[in-house]
Order: structure tokens, then sequence, then C-alpha cells
């Protein structure tokens, strides 16, 4: 046998050995560790156990952020979403869509997250605070609220739900924690103050989302879903969103009240998607096809309770000239110059209730009263 036949068959043994050895490797792992190898998803990185006493010279400040985190830390989920796609081969592969947090809601296994954690997922997954994994089913889902509901078939014992506070009664400068995953680091806390109220982010369909926190708690991508707490470790604001030119960090970040979550999930849970309050019938003209300032009147189904308001839609002349027939320009006496703006006034008043429109027809306004209805 010459020199060079023998190198080739033990260059030949020395890589079979090692695919034979690196296919047993890959056969022992976990499908989440495979998949953060074959498509690069940033791995789970798991935070050390903390000591369970205390030290005693922590001051106040430190002992109640640690007792908080401490408790937050067992309700609060590590969220990742792939996408099913089929390669050349027609083989089929989970390719990562992303990552986020959420938090246990109740002991049914509901988890509340941001919408967009787990926008166009065919699959997900949920790891628990003792790193257990498990899939995830998409309970019901609030696009124009960037909000969604999860659920889990874990036991009762492994589900802890965070107490809910109010958003209404926040004040600029009170303290704030967040706790999360940001960048694939689980059960990771920040501290810092509601730095400001009032603001107004884009959901993923388009429509305003209104009275949201700003924080200088750092918030960065992964984050997405997580609770914002207040200083007793009560949930104040689901944080969805950062300022920030590099992706990272930079002191601004914003977070869904905590009021618009709790009137929504309830709604999710029962119906998979929110309640919303209009008039039956009426089908309004989509603010990006005209100039009109005002909620305009696309149509109305005869037999209706817009009908029996008296409402009209859009007219034709006889010349073919498409003509505006009823805009609303207020509610309870607030101007709107949207259909947007519009179901915000009605999504502020509820099913059931009394509003005023102020409704413009050929240059004309009048008065009309109602009471909303669920509409579909």
């Amino acid at each position: 046998m010459s020199s060079r036949t023998a190198f080739v068959l033990v260059l030949a043994l020395v890589v079979f050995v090692g695919g034979v050895l690196a296919g047993q490797w890959m056969q022992g792992r976990s499908p989440a560790t495979q998949r953060v190898v074959d498509e690069g998803s940033p791995p789970l990185l798991a935070a050390r156990t903390a000591p369970t006493e205390l030290p005693q010279d922590l001051s106040e400040d430190e002992r109640r952020n640690i007792e908080i985190f401490r408790r937050a830390s067992a309700s609060v989920v590590y969220i990742t979403s792939v996408a099913l796609r089929r390669n050349m081969f027609f083989d089929v592969r989970e390719i990562p869509q992303g990552s986020g947090t959420g938090f246990f809601w109740d002991q049914d296994g509901h988890i509340v997250t941001n919408y967009h954690v787990i926008e166009d997922s065919d699959r997900i997954s949920v790891t628990l605070a003792d790193h257990t994994e498990w899939d995830a089913t998409v309970v019901g889902v609030a696009p124009e609220k960037d909000l969604a509901v999860l659920r889990v078939r874990a036991p009762r014992s492994s589900q802890s739900p965070l107490p809910v506070g109010g958003s209404a009664d926040v004040l600029v400068g009170q303290n704030v924690l967040a706790v999360g995953n940001p960048f694939g680091w689980d059960q990771t806390l920040t501290v810092g103050v509601v730095s400001a109220l009032g603001r107004e982010l884009t959901s993923p369909t388009g429509r305003t989302i209104h009275d949201v926190i700003q924080t200088d708690a750092a918030i960065n991508p992964g984050n997405s879903g997580g609770p914002l707490l207040d200083s007793r470790g009560r949930v104040i604001g689901v944080n969805t969103a950062i300022y920030s030119p590099s992706g990272t960090s930079a002191g601004i970040g914003f977070a869904i009240p905590i009021d618009t979550v709790s009137r929504l999930t309830p709604q999710l849970i029962a119906h998979g998607r929110p309640i919303e309050a209009g008039i039956g019938g009426v089908v309004w003209l989509s603010d990006r096809t005209h100039r009109i300032e005002g909620a305009v009147v696309r149509s109305v189904r005869g037999g209706s309770h817009g009908e029996d308001l008296g409402l009209e839609g859009l007219g034709v002349t006889r010349r073919g000239r498409v003509v505006a027939g009823d805009i609303v320009v207020a509610v309870d006496d607030r101007p709107v110059r949207s259909v947007n703006e519009l179901r915000d006034a009605f999504e502020g008043a509820g099913v059931g209730e009394p509003v005023r429109l102020t409704v413009r027809r050929d240059g004309k306004r009048r008065t009309v009263e109602t009471r909303l209805m669920r509409v579909d």
C-alpha cells in the first residue's frame, strides 16, 4: 500500500468517526439548542440563582427591589416563535421569527405578551422560570393595541400570576421596575422612573395606541411583552417598544398602560379578539382614500341600526360623480378627524353607553343621539 493511499484511508476514518460523534452530540441536544446551532437564534441564557438570605447591609430600596424581582421572576416567561418554511429540497425547517417576554395573567395558563412578539409565527415555545419548555397556543390577539394572549398546559403550581395595579394614577417620577429577557438573557431586572405619560405609539396595524407610559428603565429587544412594575410589585404596563437610533436602550422605553390591558385581556380570553363598540350596519370609508376631515360613512345596511338613525353613505350624481353623504365630525362635542379617532371615542365610551354624534351633510350639521352596540 502506498503512503498516499494510507493517508487517504486515515483521513476518511477520521471524518467518519467525527461525523458519528457529532451526530450523537446533535441527537443528545434539545430541539431548542439544535435550533440555536442550525439557525443562529440567540440562546436562553440563565441567570445565576441568588442566595435565599439577604445581606444585612442592604438599603431599604435594594431589599424592596430584590423582593419584587423574586416575586415577579416566577411569573415572567421567555417566548420564542418560529415559522415553518420549505427549502429547495421540500424539507420543512423551522426559521426563528423572534423572541420576547410574557407573564402569567392567571393560573389557567394564560400569558400576556405583545402581538408583535408572535406575529406571523407557526409555532410558539414558552420557557418558564423553572426552565421547562412548553408549546403555546394563541388564545386571542388585539393587533391594534399590540397585545396577545397565549396559553400553555403547564402545571398550575408553576404558574404565578402577578398582581395587577392601575395606570390612571401613575405619576411622572415614581419608581418602576422592568423584568424580561433582553437579547435572550432571561430573568433580567432594570430599574428606573416614569419619565412621561400620555405618549402615543403606532400599533402593528397603524392605529394609534394612547396613554402610553414612557420610562427610562432599560428596555431592549427581547423585553417586549414583559411587565413594567411599580414599587409595590404591581403591573402598571406591558413593555412594548424603545426609541433608539442604534436599536438598543437609549433611556426611552414605552409600555402599554395596564388599564388598557386589563380591559382587553378578558375579551381576548373569552372571544379571541376585542369587543368593539359602534353603530350596527355602518361601513366607514378608510382614512387612506380621502382627505375629508371626519369619519365618512361609506354605506349603511338596510334595516340596520345605522339606517334607523337616518345615516346615509356615499352617493352618485347623475353624471357619475361620487359625493359624500354623512360625515361624523364630533362625538360628545369632542372633534373627530378620522375613522381611527371615531373608533377611539367609541372605545372610550363602551358598548351600551349613550353618545351624541355631530353629523355633517351637504354643509349642514345635525345631532344624532344613540347607544353604542357591539359590532363585529
